[in-house]
C-alpha cells in the first residue's frame, strides 16, 4: 500500500496476467512471487478459459479471474478478449458461447467484465456499442508492446467511445506472459481502497473510477468551473484529451512538470489526462464527464478524477 500526494492510501494492482496454466511462462506461485517482490498488493490471475478463485498465493492476495478469448487472429472479424474479475464463483463459460452470453455470465456471478486490449484486438466502436455490461477497458496493455506485438495503447478507442457517451473506467495492466523483463511489473492501477476491502468493494471502487493507471508517475485530475488541472509527480509532458480534436494548452512539455491546466470549451463532454516522465513511463486518469452538449459547464464545483 502506498500513500499518494494527497494522503490517500492506495493499493497497487495488476488485473491481467497469465501462468503456465494457460500460455504464460511462470507457474502461479512464481508469478505471485514476482509481483510480491515488486510491491504489489493484489493481482488477478487471468489464465485463458481457466477460472481461479480469490485467495492468496505465497502471501499475495489474488482477486478471482479468467480471460475468455473469442475469435481468431483476423481483426477484420470480431475478436474479443473478456476478463472476468472478482466473480464469486466460476461463471462456467463455454467456448461456443457468444460474447454477450459470456459477459452476462460474469455479471451474474458478481464479477466485472473487462474488454481487454481493444487496440490489439482491433475492436471498433460499433462492436463495443453492441456489448451490454462491460465494466471497464484497458487503456494500456504491456504485453501488446512486447515480443512480436506493438499495439498496446487504446486511448483512441477510449476517446471514440467517450464521444458516444460511454466513459469506461480505464485500467492499465501487464497481461504478463513472458516474464523476461518485457511485460512484468510495468503497468498497473493505484486504487484508493483499504487493504481489507472485500472483492466487491474493490470492483465498486473501480466502477467509481477511484484510481489512476500508471507505469510509475502519480497523476490526479481536478476541475473547478471551466478549468481542468492536473497535479502529478515530476514529468516531461502533460496532455489533455477530450472530444475537442484541437484546443490550446492541451499538451505541455518541459522538465520536472508537476501541474498544468486548460480551459474547457462549451461543446466538450468529457476530458482525461495522461503524463509521460523523463524515462518514458506514463500515467493516465480516467475520462470524466464534464457537461452535456448545449449545456454550460457548472461553475464553482471542484471534482477530482483519480
Amino acid at each position: 500500500m502506498v500513500t499518494d500526494m494527497f494522503g490517500r492510501n492506495r493499493l497497487k494492482i495488476n488485473l491481467h496476467l497469465h501462468t503456465t496454466e494457460s500460455d504464460g511462462c511462470k507457474t502461479p506461485e512464481q508469478a505471485a512471487a514476482v509481483y510480491k517482490a515488486a510491491g504489489y498488493d493484489i493481482i488477478a490471475v487471468t489464465d485463458h478459459w481457466k477460472y481461479r478463485g480469490s485467495g492468496e498465493i505465497g502471501g499475495l492476495r489474488i482477486l478471482s479471474g479468467a480471460e475468455y478469448n473469442i475469435g481468431g487472429g483476423n481483426g477484420a472479424e470480431a475478436v474479443y478478449h473478456i476478463l472476468a474479475l472478482g466473480c464469486a464463483q466460476d461463471p462456467l463459460v463455454r467456448s461456443e458461447d457468444p460474447v454477450q452470453i459470456i459477459i452476462d455470465r460474469i455479471t451474474r456471478c458478481g464479477g466485472m467484465a473487462v474488454l481487454a486490449h481493444p487496440a490489439w484486438s482491433l475492436n471498433t466502436v460499433e462492436q463495443a456499442d453492441g456489448l451490454r455490461g462491460i465494466g471497464a477497458t484497458e487503456i494500456y496493455n504491456t504485453v501488446s508492446d512486447a515480443g512480436e506485438s506493438s499495439r498496446p495503447y487504446s486511448g483512441y478507442f477510449a476517446d471514440c467511445m467517450a464521444c458516444r457517451g460511454q466513459l469506461y473506467p480505464l485500467i492499465a495492466d501487464d497481461d504478463t506472459h513472458y516474464y523476461d523483463g518485457s511485460d512484468e511489473t510495468i503497468s498497473y492501477i493505484m486504487l484508493a481502497c483499504g487493504r481489507e476491502a472485500a472483492d466487491g468493494e474493490i470492483l465498486e471502487a473501480i466502477r467509481k473510477k477511484d484510481f489512476y493507471a500508471s507505469q510509475g508517475p502519480e497523476i490526479h485530475l481536478f476541475r473547478e468551473g471551466n478549468r481542468v488541472s492536473v497535479k502529478c509527480s515530476p514529468v516531461s509532458r502533460i496532455s489533455f484529451f477530450s472530444n475537442a480534436v484541437w484546443a490550446r494548452g492541451r499538451c505541455v512539455r518541459g522538465e520536472n512538470l508537476t501541474e498544468a491546466s486548460c480551459e474547457m470549451m462549451p461543446f466538450e463532454t468529457f476530458i482525461r489526462a495522461e503524463v509521460t516522465d523523463a524515462d518514458g513511463r506514463k500515467a493516465w486518469t480516467n475520462s470524466v464527464e464534464i457537461n452535456q452538449p448545449g449545456q454550460s459547464v457548472s461553475g464553482g464545483i471542484v471534482r477530482k478524477a483519480l
